[in-house]
């Protein structure tokens, strides 16, 4: 630890470039991380090692992050929130259907009516939904930050969030979804509530990540894989993950990532491939030959979901190459594949046409970010990195943005 302190202190102030190849070694290996690359994270580190001003930069603003974390010691759990589910347990997540309001017209509100993109803000009054967001947004923030400095206090920090949520006995969440998105009035829970989940696959790389730090052991990965075992048991085979399953629109696209990222976590490819062949189908059904989405085209906020469906559709071709697939030219028929599919969004990007569909809420390029940032790298063509800095230079320069790519 202390070399890596050592060598972190000599990169971020005084620039030396030469003398970490000088030692002989690296202080890192390519990690085997899911949907990251991480072939990318190591040459990063080696970038690092040489003074590269755009990685230290990045670098420098991830440990500030990660150091405000290790320092306000929040851990987050299920247990945190104030209602209890159904179930009476709470160890179940529980979330209710963000687009979904009282209806004026009874007086109890009873059942609740659809406003498809106005958020309820009663959706926030249960906390499972905001607090495993955090869970995965600080382990990974902290995953890095110790692979890029060796500085054990990241990974003793992102072990514990981990632990408190999924494998601690008094904290952690039961391995399911039963209980999320419920619609008061009508249901306590639906297959659509496992979109909430769609971001946990940055958790695993997160594990990956710490593999073998002090207070991450091969024990606590093979707990963690029981969990994900489980859960994607659930997915496969309860009722909700079935309704999910059928889902025509991005909850269908989401629902494969899903199932693809535990099943490579937990050492099951068998049930990744059956699942990438579904997405296959999944594509054919949600695309035109132009490339758009007439599912997501469709809602109120199309912009938003066009672009999740399609970061999608770049995670899951991410995922397949654990399994030596390549989906990024895959043709299903006429005009039906991934760069076509960004094709669509292209002139808008440039400025070229005015989005015409329906957006009742601002713009905004997070997920069109990471997109472009995929298509630069698989299509090996430059103009997606360019295009990417001129919409939204601060995202494009965010530090995640910057490390894993």
């Amino acid at each position: 630890m202390k070399k890596a302190r050592k060598h972190l202190f000599l990169i971020l102030f005084f620039g030396i470039s030469t003398y970490f190849f000088a030692q002989g070694k690296l202080d890192s290996a390519i990690p085997k991380t899911i949907s990251i690359d991480g072939n990318i994270l190591f040459n990063n580190y080696k970038l690092i090692l040489i003074n590269n001003k755009e990685k230290v930069v990045a670098l420098k603003s991830l440990l500030k992050k990660a150091d405000k974390l290790v320092k306000d010691e929040i851990v987050y759990s299920v247990m945190d929130k104030k209602q209890t589910p159904p179930s009476g347990d709470k160890h179940d997540y529980m979330s209710t259907g963000p687009y979904w309001w009282p209806d004026p017209t009874k007086p109890d509100g009873l059942p609740y009516i659809k406003k498809d993109g106005l958020r309820n803000p009663t959706y926030y009054d249960i906390s499972d939904s905001q607090e495993i967001n955090k869970v995965e947004d600080a382990s990974l923030k902290l995953a890095l930050a110790y692979y890029f400095t060796k500085e054990v206090k990241y990974a003793n920090f992102a072990s514990k969030l981990l632990k408190v949520w999924f494998l601690n006995p008094e904290t952690k969440q039961n391995p399911n979804l039963n209980f999320a998105q419920g619609i008061p009035g009508l249901n306590t829970g639906r297959g659509t509530g496992l979109i909430e989940t769609r971001d946990v696959y940055r958790v695993l790389d997160a594990a990956i990540l710490i593999q073998n730090s002090p207070n991450w052991s091969n024990e606590d990965q093979l707990a963690l894989k029981k969990w994900f075992s489980e859960y994607l048991s659930w997915m496969l085979e309860s009722p909700i993950g079935h309704d999910e399953a059928k889902a025509k629109n991005n909850h269908g696209t989401f629902y494969s990532e899903q199932i693809i990222a535990f099943a490579l976590f937990v050492d099951k490819p068998e049930i990744a491939l059956n699942e990438i062949e579904i997405f296959k189908i999944r594509m054919e059904s949600q695309l035109k030959s132009d490339g758009s989405q007439p599912l997501e085209l469709a809602r109120t906020k199309s912009w938003g979901y066009v672009n999740m469906n399609l970061f999608g559709y770049y995670l899951v071709a991410k995922l397949a190459e654990n399994l030596n697939i390549s989906l990024w030219n895959h043709q299903i028929s006429e005009g039906k594949n991934l760069k076509n599919a960004l094709e669509f969004i292209m002139p808008y990007l440039k400025k070229e046409k005015v989005w015409e569909y329906e957006q009742i809420q601002k713009i905004s390029y997070g997920e069109t970010i990471k997109i472009l940032k995929f298509a630069s790298l698989k299509y090996n063509n430059p103009e997606y990195e360019e295009i990417a800095k001129k919409i939204d230079l601060k995202t494009y320069q965010s530090e995640l943005n910057v490390l894993t790519f």
